[in-house]
């Protein structure tokens, strides 16, 4: 397959040549994860003529739900309020939810009026889940069979179904009030004879989530029992199955954490893409940077309270960098490790003083190897054994608190009911920096007089 770039060249030359037919046997060769990235490239117009194409092949729907979402308001604005409505009733529920939210409040009345009745009334339901729930990600395709059906009548009904869901991953076999039973591997199915019933064939109580449970806690679940699809079930009316969560749905909330994760740990907003209106980014950015620049005032402070000590000694300014950057390499570290446990459920409140316990140790034992070789390193530069001295005891203090402070900061959050990563590295970042300052040249001071 050509590359990105290359397809992008190929398919503006065409499209300012006017050759759509060759275009059109271009976008109809690749998949659409693969056909989305280039439109990022086009000029409104070539869009609408690209957008057209895939219309005509029943392929916009698929190719505009692989586009990175901040890209849908410029696509939503390039169609009319039926192309939009056709994209929309093409759609799974979560991913028709998620266009849904990108469409103009003065348009949006409009265009979900053109909808079919089933799809309008598949998103009103849709919409009274809360938002990052089980109900919002859910599929309603699924394939549901009675426990007294028979095998060989549910490899029919599979057959009916046609090649059109692509969510039979698994059987569900439920009452007649529709409430689910259990679950039937399609390989169980087919090695049955075909005059046993489901009730039979299933595997009893199988895990399932309601639909107001967080998608991370889906996620968690199929990562934990390595499942490649969750039923969803309405638990105020006795378990009814409501549908489906598979697992290309859950990669996404994964995703969709994860950079949820980073982004707060380098203080972004979600909504900064690399799509993002460059306005849109300065606004998201700029608090955090302010707030940062406060946090380095109040480290600069620190240093300012030894201002003597530094124009007595001008290698204990030299060395500075060096101590912050190790401590704040130190505790980025250890709040990434911790940050990654609390996101994947491998710690709780309860286990944290065991965990800072041990980045603790770990960062005595960091600091004390970092001390020495970086205490050694600025007795052969200076030849000063008291200057190795104060590197070795300031480094070794500033690596624990780097390590207390990389578990204590996300634990804290978490017990408070906030994002672990929230804000976690400023907050590590300034009180290392303050407390490898505050070491490094307290203990200079107190040494002064061996250091000249």
């Amino acid at each position: 397959m050509a590359a990105p770039q290359l397809t992008t060249r190929i398919l503006r030359r065409l499209l300012a040549s006017g050759v759509t037919g060759r275009a059109e046997k271009l976008l109809a060769r690749l998949h659409p994860a693969d056909l989305a990235p280039l439109l990022s490239g086009l000029s409104p117009d070539e869009l609408r003529v690209v957008l057209d194409l895939l219309f005509r092949h029943h392929r916009a729907a698929t190719t505009l739900m692989e586009l990175p979402p901040e890209m849908l308001p410029q696509i939503i604005d390039t169609l009319p309020d039926d192309r939009n409505a056709d994209v929309i009733a093409r759609l799974e529920t979560d991913d028709m939810l998620e266009f849904v939210e990108w469409i103009p409040e003065e348009r949006r009345d409009g265009i979900l009026s053109l909808l079919p009745a089933a799809k309008s009334e598949e998103l009103r339901k849709a919409e009274l889940y809360p938002a990052s729930s089980a109900g919002r990600a859910m599929t309603t395709r699924f394939v549901a069979l009675n426990e007294e059906m028979t095998a060989q009548a549910a490899i029919d009904r599979i057959r009916a179904e046609g090649d059109d869901n692509d969510s039979i991953l698994y059987l569900y076999v439920v009452d007649d009030q529709f409430r689910l039973r259990g679950v039937v591997p399609i390989r169980r199915l087919v090695a049955a004879r075909p005059d046993r019933v489901c009730r039979d064939l299933m595997i009893p109580d199988p895990i399932s989530v309601p639909a107001e449970a967080d998608q991370e806690e889906v996620a968690k679940l199929v990562a934990r029992y390595n499942l490649l699809a969750v039923p969803v079930i309405d638990a105020n009316a006795d378990d009814r199955m409501l549908g489906v969560i598979t697992v290309d749905d859950v990669i996404d909330v994964i995703t969709e954490e994860a950079t949820e994760d980073i982004y707060h740990l380098a203080g972004l907003s979600e909504e900064d893409r690399v799509f993002t209106p460059a306005t849109l980014s300065v606004r998201k950015r700029l608090p955090w940077l302010i707030l940062n620049l406060g946090t380095a005032f109040t480290s600069a402070w620190v240093v300012g309270l030894f201002e003597r000590s530094l124009e007595e000694v001008v290698a204990l300014a030299i060395l500075m960098p060096v101590v912050a950057g190790m401590g704040g390499n130190g505790g980025v570290q250890t709040l990434t490790v911790i940050t990654r446990g609390i996101a994947l459920g491998e710690i709780e409140f309860s286990s944290g003083f065991r965990t800072m316990i041990k980045e603790m140790s770990v960062g005595i034992a960091v600091g004390l190897t970092i001390g020495v070789l970086g205490g050694a390193m600025a007795y052969f530069w200076r030849g000063n054994t008291y200057l190795g001295v104060v590197l070795f005891l300031s480094m070794t203090i500033t690596m624990t608190i780097a390590g207390l402070l990389g578990a204590l900061v996300p634990l804290t959050l978490k017990a408070l009911r906030q994002d672990p990563a929230l804000g976690s590295g400023v907050i590590v970042t300034t009180f290392t920096d303050i407390f490898g300052f505050f070491s490094f040249l307290g203990i200079a001071t107190l040494l002064i007089e061996k250091l000249n």
